[in-house]
């Protein structure tokens, strides 16, 4: 496609999790023919999930990927129209409004629904991303349930990790909670319930050197970074609760946001400081960050955006 065309569209969606189809099959039963552009990640953080066993709706589980496949199935039977491509610039400053794809196309829309997602901080090793989904995760409420009467690890030191070690205490048998400092982060209420837990065992001032395993997690080798001594701990599961990065850095200049850069949305809505431009799912979500919330707000944009344009006499 030829440089700076220019397209208009009545509704475009920015991102293709389960927020962002949502939001498309709404979108378009209400007539709204929406666009969707898929980003750099087709199916969101789903599509890097396995079993996925607490979507309702799917007794037997599901796996990630193929949840997607539902859900961008359903979306284009509706009628939406999905496209792959990555949104690289916005300017909100007025109507209709205007975002870049691939910094070549130019689109124009009446109403915009952001559901660009949030990624997962992860340590950066090969073994992590070589057995990601196979022992390793970076969700204990997605994955925790896998490894009942195991034992498994987690790394990170504040309210996140601190929240997941005591998800996973529930589950497993042993919880080896690794901290790269001799202390942590976490508020003083999460600290002292992690450390009165009999089956969280803490391991101070200690990094991840290598997560051992051919197809799956067998154990992990760390390094206390003080001594420098390496120790060898057999788990199955290796969890990194190190935080999230929401998707948002296109947006800096036009949405408030909070200091982590999760976009703010008004409380009970999907709207944005911009009238006409709402966030759904992980982008705006920090507290939850599940499918089936993701998928519900998506709903919520949707609707958002309809009484929008129809209250504009765009719709």
């Amino acid at each position: 496609m030829e440089k700076n065309t220019v397209e208009k569209v009545q509704v475009l969606i920015i991102g293709s999790g389960p927020a962002g189809y949502s939001a498309a099959i709404y979108a378009s039963r209400a007539n709204m023919n929406p666009v969707l552009y898929q980003g750099i990640q087709p199916g969101g953080q789903l599509t890097i999930t396995t079993e996925v066993e607490n979507y309702p709706g799917f007794p037997d589980g599901i796996q990630g990927p193929e949840l997607m496949i539902h859900f961008e199935k359903q979306a284009q039977r509706m009628g939406a129209d999905l496209r792959y491509g990555l949104a690289t610039k916005v300017d909100f400053s007025s109507t209709p409004y205007k975002v870049w794809i691939d910094d070549e196309k130019l689109i124009e829309a009446d109403a915009v629904i952001i559901a660009t997602g949030a990624s997962a901080k992860w340590l950066g090793i090969e073994s992590e991303q070589r057995l990601n989904g196979y022992g390793v995760s970076a969700c204990a409420v997605c994955d925790g349930f896998f490894f009942r009467g195991k034992e498994v690890a987690i790394v990170g030191a504040g309210d996140t990790a601190a929240e997941e070690a005591l998800y996973l205490s529930k589950l497993c048998s042993t919880v080896h909670m690794f901290i790269r400092r001799d202390e942590m982060r976490a508020s003083k209420i999460m600290q002292d319930r992690v450390m009165n837990t009999a089956n969280i065992k803490m391991y101070w001032n200690t990094e991840t050197d290598e997560i051992l395993g051919e197809k799956s997690v067998e154990g992990v080798r760390v390094k206390n970074n003080q001594t420098n001594e390496l120790n060898t701990i057999p788990v199955k599961g290796f969890f990194v609760a190190i935080g999230h990065t929401p998707n948002s850095e296109i947006f800096k200049d036009w949405l408030h946001m909070d200091e982590a850069g999760y976009v703010k949305t008004i409380p009970g809505t999907s709207k944005t400081n911009v009238e006409g431009v709402f966030a759904s799912g992980d982008v705006q979500d920090k507290i939850y960050r599940q499918a089936v919330t993701a998928a519900g707000t998506g709903c919520m944009a949707a609707l958002d955006a309809e009484r929008y344009l129809s209250e504009k006499g765009l719709h």
